[in-house]
Order: C-alpha cells, then structure tokens, then sequence
C-alpha cells in the first residue's frame, strides 16, 4: 500500500516545533474566531486602525465584536494571561504556529486564509539581541546547507516598541540561484510594546520582551521553491505527494 505525504506546512510546524523546542520555547494554540479584544485591542491595535476594516477582517454575521483572526498574535495574549491567572511570572518562552485569514484578494503570492508562525519570549533581561540570535539559529537551522545573515530594518507595528523588519540572506552552493546572495524581506518583530505586556497582566516595569511573526507558506515557497501559494490550499493530491 502506498504511504500518504505530509503536506509541506504541516512537515514545516513539526519541524519548527522541533527546532523552537530545543531552544527552550513551548508550543501554544487558540481559537481561530477571537473576539476584538484578544485580536485587536490587547495587542494596542487603535480603533481607527486600517486593519479594523472590513477590506481586511472577516467580521461574523450575527456576533458582535468577533472575528476570524487576522494574526497569530491573540494567543500571545491569552498565554500570558493563562499564566498570571495561575501566578506564574515570567520567563516565558512560547511559539504559535496556526491558521488566520484576511479579507484579500488571492493571486500567486497572497491567500485568504495561510499559516503564521509567532514567537514571544519575555523576561527580565531580553533584548534585540536575543531576537537575532534566535532568528538567525532557527533559520539556519530551517535552511540547513547554507548560511543564513539576518538584518534588521526600522518599521512600526503597534504591538511591539521598537519595531523591525526581518531580512534573510542565503549564501552557499546548495541554495537555488534565485535566492542566493539576496535580501527577502521574512518577517516583523521587534520588542514587546509595554502596554500589550501591562493588558495581558505582566508587570512591564520588572520585564520586557521579544516577539515575531512569520508565514509558513512564505517559509515553504522559499524552502521548497513553490511558484503559487494558492497550491498550498488546493487539496491537489499530486502537489502533496511531492512532500
């Protein structure tokens, strides 16, 4: 009997599991409707913000206030409020891979619906640094074959103060000519905002902390060189079969 296929996302969340694990961090799932709060206001997303819109969110008929989740970010929250709840303080250390939607139009790079992966680490004495670090182990350790430089690049995000955006760059004989030697652009990060540490209960003047968030069909376009994210959704079972 023929054996079934991972699908690549799924082989990817194990694989990034594995690697987060022995890194120290924990693995944290949530629910896929979230309320505004969780979604948006925790995370110092601002009433008027553009993400608040209709053109990006998914707003449920008939549920005031709920949402399809636009990030992976609201488990981030609800992690650490689980943990104040049960009097445990910092240091936390927790990965969220899942599912989340944004009301877009879909083409080759874009989908509806696709896969994040976010971390956060807080402590008393977490810095950029240890952002980096962390970075830069577990993309190369995810691009195995190659050498993985990472960059920094000043941006803004309302949930984390300083904010960046996270460029790779691949250099060895193993990597596809088309990704080698260059910038791409993987991710946003940057240091907890202190008021998402204070909504969500942790004492932000005793700690402090990183976060970044990640697609995993970003991740698999690069690591397996897919030219259509839409074939990540497609049930096509001889798209599949190549994992």
């Amino acid at each position: 009997m023929e054996r079934g296929h991972i699908h690549p996302i799924s082989s990817l969340i194990r694989e990034a599991n594995a690697i987060f694990y022995d890194m120290g961090f924990a693995l944290a799932q949530g629910p896929l409707i979230e309320d505004e709060w969780h979604n948006f206001d925790a995370l110092n997303v601002p009433k008027d913000h553009p993400a608040r819109d209709m053109q990006d969110t998914f707003y449920l008929k008939g549920e005031p206030g709920m949402v399809l989740r636009t990030h992976t970010s609201p488990v981030q929250i609800r992690y650490m409020e689980a943990q104040i709840k049960k009097g445990t303080q910092p240091p936390y250390r927790v990965i969220v891979p899942g599912k989340v939607f944004r009301n877009e139009a879909t083409d080759m790079t874009h989908e509806a619906e696709f896969f994040q992966i976010e971390g956060l680490a807080v402590g008393e004495d977490i810095t950029l640094a240890h952002l980096k670090g962390t970075l830069a182990s577990f993309l190369g350790k995810l691009f195995v074959g190659s050498s993985v430089e990472i960059r920094f690049r000043p941006s803004f995000f309302p949930f984390t103060e300083p904010s960046v955006e996270v460029d790779m760059r691949l250099v060895g004989e193993h990597v596809p000519g088309k990704l080698r030697g260059k910038w791409i652009e993987m991710m946003g990060a940057g240091m907890v905002h202190p008021q998402v540490l204070k909504n969500a209960g942790v004492d932000a003047t005793k700690y402090q902390g990183f976060a970044f968030g990640m697609g995993l069909d970003r991740l698999a376009i690069l690591r397996w060189g897919i030219d259509d994210i839409r074939l990540m959704h497609s049930a096509d079972l001889r798209f599949v079969s190549q994992f």
